[in-house]
């Protein structure tokens, strides 16, 4: 499974991401809105875990978005 994090605090995103590929998974991570939604729209993903409060683009737009692309 590969999962997208977008977090904009990076020590909380590499935690994150740490803790999950500890438990096998396939992790990116993407530090504002912008970069978050262009990584979601690849298409490659099975989950996104997405912080609201991001820079360049918020989290509920970014997921409108994605919603909006399918």
């Amino acid at each position: 499974m590969r999962i997208l994090v977008v977090e904009d605090e990076k020590r909380l995103a590499r935690t994150i991401g740490d803790l999950l590929e500890a438990n096998n998974y396939t992790v990116d991570l993407c530090y504002d809105g912008e970069s978050g939604l262009d990584n979601a729209l690849s298409g490659i993903y099975d989950v996104m875990i997405l912080d609201v409060m991001l820079p360049r683009l918020d989290g509920f737009t970014v997921s409108r978005k994605v919603k909006e692309s399918c």
